[in-house]
């Protein structure tokens, strides 16, 4: 796979954190040193900072993170305001709340909840933890590589596992993987970069199963856009006992991917060991907490930006359909359809007009991944593409 993905790693690339500029002058160089294993990881950490900081006439439309366009909330917005007050003050009471609310609503204890700044320092928390003395980490190819990718960084060997023939991950291709190495295998449910969904049923019995023999970890960044994310969660398969970790994000449809809030739900012994690894709750702002607790579970917004969000996909799907081309149906907020050309042609052309998309070559093709943005963003989109297509 030629583009290996990483949408969360701004805030470990201190380089870009302190400047694009500065790091496309210099970091080149640095990079070139680096030893050749640790190069491709480099690379691969710049793909969503170049999509957006690539320059562009006019950015119309930003459609490569895969953030909401629709958020936070008005209540969220309100909450930061109000709490900028005390935010002299750490925020312990006020985190104590909102993992109450959490822990009650999702029908767990408090040990068994684990929070940090987005659900990146946790990702990178279980790949030190399971990935250490060499252990082997699981995954799916393509999908999200922030845990796996880390954990080899750190000397940890990264199992890819192909999709299936619909582009799902294959569960048991990846249970056949497992040996007594095996530290960790890592799902990401809905996939990223595909958009794509597991049999709820087939997954729960997997990670039942599987989970007698190493840890399961499913990364549900994308639950929220499932119409009832309650049941397809495998939250459930923590709360009967099973060893199976799921990490859950505001960034997305809470519109928080600026803000950082992010936490798992695990079993008390694999918080304790995760938690080694992690700085936890006070790595959140006080800011962000109560935004947190404004937004958790406000339903009425998040069914408005769900809505706005599907109204956008079935703009993008017609789009597609009109000049011809076929797509991956998406249980997400982005959409991933085959090119008919070169993919970084592709991107650059698109950022010359303005909108800024990702691009995969996966078992040869050239694909593309849109994140849904505002139906502007979206019509920004139509007009490029259409004088691509």
């Amino acid at each position: 796979m030629a583009n290996s993905f990483n949408r969360r790693t701004w805030i470990k690339s201190t380089a870009l954190i302190a400047g694009g500029a500065a790091f496309f002058s210099g970091g080149i160089t640095q990079l070139m040193a680096m030893p050749k294993r640790l190069q491709q990881s480099w690379s691969d950490r710049l793909n969503d900072e170049a999509a957006v900081l690539e320059p562009a006439p006019v950015m119309k439309a930003r459609l490569s993170a895969n953030e909401n366009p629709f958020g936070p909330s008005p209540a969220a917005k309100k909450a930061i305001q109000e709490s900028l007050e005390l935010s002299y003050q750490y925020p312990f009471m006020r985190m104590r709340e909102l993992t109450g609310k959490i822990a009650e609503y999702e029908g767990v204890k408090q040990d068994q909840l684990f929070m940090d700044a987005g659900s990146s320092p946790i990702l990178l928390a279980a790949a030190m933890f399971y990935g250490k003395n060499g252990a082997e980490i699981i995954s799916g190819d393509p999908s999200y590589n922030d845990l796996p990718s880390d954990a080899q960084r750190h000397g940890a060997t990264w199992i890819k596992v192909p999709l299936t023939a619909d582009y799902k991950l294959d569960l048991d291709a990846m249970e056949a993987k497992i040996t007594s190495k095996t530290g960790l295998v890592y799902i990401c449910n809905p996939n990223n970069p595909t958009a794509t969904m597991l049999d709820t049923a087939k997954l729960k019995a997997f990670c039942e199963r599987v989970s007698k023999k190493v840890p399961v970890f499913v990364d549900e960044a994308y639950i929220d856009y499932i119409p009832d994310p309650q049941s397809v969660s495998m939250i459930d398969m923590v709360k009967k006992g099973n060893n199976v970790i799921v990490a859950r994000t505001f960034s997305k449809l809470y519109g928080f991917a600026g803000l950082r809030c992010g936490y798992i739900v695990a079993q008390p012994e694999a918080i304790k060991d995760i938690s080694k690894y992690a700085v936890g709750s006070m790595s959140l702002s006080a800011p962000t907490v109560a935004a947190a607790i404004a937004a958790y579970q406000e339903k009425e917004f998040l069914q408005d930006a769900l809505k706005k969000t599907m109204a956008s996909k079935e703009y993008l799907y017609s789009v597609l359909k009109a000049e011809g081309y076929t797509y991956i149906p998406s249980s997400a907020n982005f959409v991933m359809f085959p090119l008919k050309m070169e993919g970084s042609k592709f991107s650059k052309e698109m950022s010359n007009r303005g909108v800024s998309i990702r691009t995969w070559k996966i078992n040869g093709a050239e694909w593309c991944r849109v994140s849904i943005g505002r139906m502007d963003e979206m019509q920004a989109f139509a007009e490029a593409f259409k004088q691509l297509s």
